[in-house]
């Protein structure tokens, strides 16, 4: 039996302990952390894509 996945959800919390209770950030702490997001959704599109051509 073959089990498809149509649809997946990736949440991230990225946190500093430094930073608890702080909630505007500076730009380029946001940027990173956009950076961040976008490595991981590339890096899970890129292993979903791996193993679709199997």
């Amino acid at each position: 039996m073959a089990v498809e996945i149509k649809e997946i959800v990736i949440r991230a919390i990225i946190s500093d302990a430094s930073q608890t209770g702080e909630k505007d950030q500076p730009i380029d702490r946001k940027k990173e952390q956009h950076d961040v997001v976008q490595e991981c959704v590339h890096q899970v599109l890129k292993i979903l894509k791996k193993k679709k051509l199997r």
